[in-house]
């Protein structure tokens, strides 16, 4: 098999439910999809490795399809990175100088550097340190004070940091898979490329990406991260809900929720009725199909509740004036987006990705926005780095341009 191309980009996205590598080739005229490879995952829960051995299989079966697919071997890549132990908190941070003076690259670095002192346990790594706006002198809302004169510098920053541990796991299954990580992306942060409109970003709004063992949410506000949290609910919530009130395996369970399901019980005709596997050999039974949105729809006013507060305790509520934008596989429930929109009181959407070429149309749903956003990240992080060399000058370069993304 011949060499991977310099042109070509790969992005890795390792969920509880599955795994999927993309393959894309970069062109004068933006991105070219090539290949992809999907597997089940396996070993992994809520964006933690819990069996090393079986996670590496689930990435290794996605890696081999793609490769066949792309035609050369896959060796480098863009890892995504989720789950509960991710944390976002706002800091700021700032310098004061002896006179007015311009303001290049390395004082931008070292206010952003001042900005970053939050003592942190010694378990978790900083993963994002995003701009929100930066100040010069009493002048707010600058967004790149580069070349402008100042004697006092400040920036406003949203620190993403995650699990040491957690996150080290992830990449090391990959390695083992025989794929180097050439940089790791909060999801969302990724997602937001592929699903987000620029009135969006500006207005105000929340990502909310339901995946199977959690939701993972950013909040974008004036082109920059105001906000981000996980919250401990997902698809698989649902789906474990069905087994244990229906008494039937998780698998079929799966499946019933994905033919039957619906979050609102009101929109299930009366009289419909489900037939239910049984556990062990006892023969299948009828239910009423208005049983299953009975158990679906409080799970599905606990997820959105618990949204709420936590857009609320950190002040975000109101601050998403263009509503909340749901991505992801779990995201796609009927009934999920009117039981969000009772509850946010928000205008709600599920996000369909920006397609890019020659892309199958069945990477076209919610499910595989992050990925597709992994890619686009890639990109445009690659292309602010250009032929720098110095490695945080370029990442904070490439965070400088996401802002007007």
């Amino acid at each position: 098999m011949a060499k991977a191309p310099a042109n070509f980009l790969t992005a890795i996205d390792v969920g509880s439910a599955k795994t999927c590598v993309l393959v894309v080739e970069i062109t004068e005229n933006g991105l070219r999809y090539r290949a992809h490879g999907l597997a089940d995952s396996k070993g992994s829960r809520k964006g933690i490795i819990v069996d090393l051995d079986k996670a590496v299989g689930s990435i290794q079966k996605a890696v081999e399809r793609a490769e066949d697919g792309a035609g050369f071997p896959i060796e480098r890549a863009i890892l995504g990175v989720a789950g509960s132990h991710v944390r976002g908190i706002n800091t700021h941070g700032g310098m004061v100088f002896s006179r007015p003076r311009e303001i290049g690259r390395d004082e931008i670095r070292q206010a952003v550097d001042k900005a970053r002192a939050v003592p942190l346990p010694p378990d978790r790594e900083v993963l994002h340190l995003l701009p929100q706006e930066f100040m010069l002198d009493d002048q707010a809302g600058v967004h790149d004070p580069l070349g402008m004169i100042a004697a006092r510098l400040e920036v406003r920053v949203h620190m993403i940091s995650a699990a040491t541990s957690a996150t080290q796991n992830v990449i090391t299954a990959v390695n083992r898979a025989g794929v180097h990580i050439d940089d790791t992306v909060f999801e969302p942060l990724a997602c937001a490329d592929s699903v987000l409109r620029a009135d969006e970003r500006e207005l105000g709004v929340c990502l909310a990406d339901v995946g199977a063992g959690s939701t993972n949410v950013l909040v974008i506000q004036e082109g920059a991260a105001a906000h981000s949290a996980v919250l401990p609910i997902g698809g698989d919530h649902f789906t474990s809900d069905l087994s244990v009130g229906l008494c039937t395996p998780v698998a079929e369970a799966e499946k019933i929720k994905k033919l039957f399901g619906n979050a609102i019980v009101t929109l299930i005709p009366e009289g419909n009725e489900v037939e239910v596997p049984s556990v062990g050999d006892r023969p299948s039974r009828l239910v009423s199909q208005r049983m299953v949105g009975e158990i679906l729809e409080p799970r599905a006013r606990e997820l959105f509740e618990m949204l709420r507060d936590n857009l609320r305790h950190a002040g975000m509520l109101e601050a998403c004036a263009a509503g909340v934008v749901f991505s992801g596989g779990g995201a796609r429930l009927p009934g999920l987006i009117d039981i969000a929109d009772s509850v946010l009181r928000k205008p709600v959407r599920i996000a369909w990705p920006v397609p890019i070429a020659r892309m199958p149309s069945a990477l076209g749903e919610p499910e595989f926005a992050t990925v597709l956003g992994l890619v686009a990240y890639g990109h445009r992080a690659r292309s602010a780095r250009g032929t720098e060399d110095d490695r945080w000058s370029a990442r904070l370069k490439a965070m400088l341009v996401g802002k007007g993304a």
